[in-house]
C-alpha cells in the first residue's frame, strides 16, 4: 500500500483549472520530485495535500486512510503527518530561532515544552544550526533561514515532508547548504516530495520523477529514464532545453 495515494484530483482558482486529475503514488520512505514548467501545477499538489486548497473531485488517502479536505477536523489531522516548506521562509521576525521552530507544537500542538525544545536544539545541530538558537532572522543568511524553516518543519514530527521550491529565493552559493540537508534527510528515509528546478539535484536525491504540465501528470519514472530519455515529445521539449547547458 502506498503511503500517499492520490487519485484524479481536479483543483482550481475560482473559475481557471490548476490540476486536471492528477494521480500519484508515494511509498514510505521514498523521494518523489515533481518537475516541470512554471504553472504546470507543481505547487498546488503540494498545497492541495495540507489542505490549503480544497480539491474540487479526486481523492487523497495517507496511510490507506482517505481525506476529507471538507473537514477542518480532517485538516488538521492531515497536518499533523504532513508538513510544508515553503520558497520563502515565512519566519516571525520578531522571534528568535528557537521559538520559530518551537512555537507550534507547543502551542498548537500542546506538546511537553521541554521535550520540543530538546528536540528543536537536536534538529537544529542536525542542520547545521547549533550556535544560532538565539538568533533572530534578520542576523541570518537566506541558507541559514531556510534551514532554520526545514528544522521548524521536522519539530512537527511529520510523516511526510513537503518541500515547494526551497532554494529558488537563495543565492547560487546558498543553494548547497539547503541541498545538504534534503540530501540526509533522503538517506535518512524521510517520505518527501520536493517540486525543484535543480536537476541535477534532482537527478541524485530523488527515487522518482514526475513531469507535469498543464495540471497533469505527463510521465512519471525514475531520473534517469525521465530526464534522459523521455517518451513524450512534450518532456523532450522542456528536458531539452532546461538540460541543453
Amino acid at each position: 500500500m502506498p503511503h500517499l495515494e492520490v487519485r484524479d484530483v481536479v483543483a482550481r482558482y475560482g473559475s481557471h483549472e490548476v490540476l486536471s486529475g492528477v494521480s500519484l503514488d508515494v511509498d514510505r520512505g521514498e523521494v518523489v520530485a515533481l518537475v516541470g514548467p512554471s504553472g504546470s501545477g507543481k505547487s498546488t499538489v503540494l498545497r492541495v495535500l495540507v489542505g490549503l486548497l480544497q480539491p474540487v473531485s479526486g481523492s487523497v488517502r495517507v496511510g490507506g486512510q482517505a481525506v476529507d479536505y471538507r473537514s477542518a477536523g480532517q485538516v488538521r489531522a492531515i497536518r499533523n503527518r504532513m508538513a510544508i516548506v515553503f520558497q520563502q521562509y515565512n519566519l516571525f521576525q520578531n522571534m528568535d530561532v528557537m521559538r520559530n521552530v518551537t512555537l507550534a507544537p507547543i502551542r498548537i500542538k500542546r506538546r511537553d515544552r521541554r521535550e520540543v525544545e530538546t528536540l528543536a536544539v537536536a534538529l537544529l545541530e542536525r542542520v547545521g544550526l547549533g550556535q544560532k538558537l538565539h538568533a533572530f532572522p534578520d542576523e541570518l543568511s537566506g541558507g541559514q533561514q531556510q534551514r532554520v524553516a526545514i528544522a521548524r518543519a521536522l519539530a512537527l514530527r511529520p510523516e511526510i515532508l513537503l518541500l515547494d521550491e526551497v532554494t529558488s529565493a537563495l543565492d547560487p552559493e546558498l543553494v548547497n547548504e539547503v541541498l545538504d540537508v534534503i540530501r540526509d534527510l533522503a538517506r535518512e528515509g524521510m517520505t518527501m516530495i520536493l517540486v525543484s528546478h535543480e536537476m541535477a539535484f534532482v537527478r541524485e536525491v530523488a527515487d522518482r520523477v514526475v513531469m507535469m504540465d498543464k495540471g497533469q501528470v505527463i510521465e512519471s519514472g525514475p531520473p534517469a529514464e525521465i530526464l534522459d530519455a523521455p517518451r513524450t515529445e512534450r518532456a523532450r521539449e522542456f528536458f531539452g532545453k532546461i538540460l541543453r547547458h
